[in-house]
């Protein structure tokens, strides 16, 4: 087992384990860490606690320290410097003719370099640009190109439920999420409804998608013949939460519902000529 603390370098962003040394951290402690040979002001996200020597980097960084008021101040210049050399980039950006959309801007704490996040549908040469900006900021320039779901992450919004969107709350990492969740749970196909703001399909989708699967698994498919305490039918609908199926009956017109229950999937009987003709191979 290893002693480790868990630290965030944005909100709801990925958690990333450092030593503790002698210290005692707890969650929303704010420490300066070592990252990328930079010093960084971070978030607890994870106090002190012990975990098994393969959930953890071989070698990990020990915390600095603490973060004090004077800290907290670097910090919030370093905020304000960031939105002034986010403008200055975006101005340079439009006078090289870059097909680029710029995200964010920030400094590392100490001011060692000016981190540039920006989405494109391509790769771009920026190699003049980098070499522009380290004239006006006189610092190293890094420029990371990320999707559309870590830019709805770093700007935050609020989704199509009106409340914050999850990624930018506390989804610390994303997870797959496709469009047979979406048919499972009988929403809507419309991209518009099933999409968030950064366009994928919404990280919602897969809270829930467990239990679709195993009341799924419960339940005969669709277009499957079964019985029914009124006679034999075809499935022609399922309501997974409420375990009814909807089945139209070879003797009715009107679809009837019924307790997946009450409802029993007819077994294939196999068709004796192909049994015979296996036999004979088998022989």
């Amino acid at each position: 087992m290893v002693e480790v603390v868990g630290v965030r370098f944005h909100p709801a962003g990925h958690i990333y384990y450092y030593a503790p040394g002698t210290n005692e951290y707890q969650r929303t402690d704010h420490v300066l860490v070592e990252s990328q040979q930079c010093l960084q002001l971070a978030e607890v996200a994870l106090g002190n606690r012990e975990l098994p020597k393969n959930k953890v980097p071989d070698k990990l960084s020990t915390i600095k320290r603490k973060a004090n008021e004077a800290d907290f101040a670097t910090a919030e210049r370093n905020q304000a410097d960031a939105q002034k050399a986010f403008q200055i980039a975006k101005k340079k950006i439009e006078s090289h003719h870059l097909e680029m959309k710029l995200v964010k801007a920030e400094y590392t704490f100490d001011r060692n370099r000016v981190i540039f996040y920006f989405t494109a549908d391509g790769r771009i040469d920026f190699r003049e640009l980098v070499k522009d900006l380290a004239g006006v900021f006189r610092t190293r320039i890094e420029l990371r190109q990320i999707g559309v779901r870590d830019e709805a992450k770093l700007l935050g919004g609020l989704g199509p439920c009106g409340r914050p969107i999850c990624c930018a709350s506390f989804l610390d990492d994303f997870t797959p999420v496709s469009i047979k969740m979406a048919k499972d749970q009988g929403l809507s196909l419309n991209p518009t409804k099933i999409s968030g703001i950064c366009g994928r399909l919404l990280c919602c989708l897969q809270y829930e998608n467990n239990l679709y699967e195993e009341a799924k698994h419960l339940m005969p498919r669709y277009g499957k013949e079964v019985t029914t305490p009124d006679g034999s039918g075809k499935v022609i609908g399922l309501n997974l939460l409420n375990q009814e199926v909807k089945v139209r009956l070879y003797s009715r017109e009107t679809p009837v519902t019924y307790p997946a229950e009450s409802v029993q999937q007819k077994k294939r009987h196999p068709d004796p000529k192909h049994s015979k003709h296996k036999e004979e191979k088998k022989d």
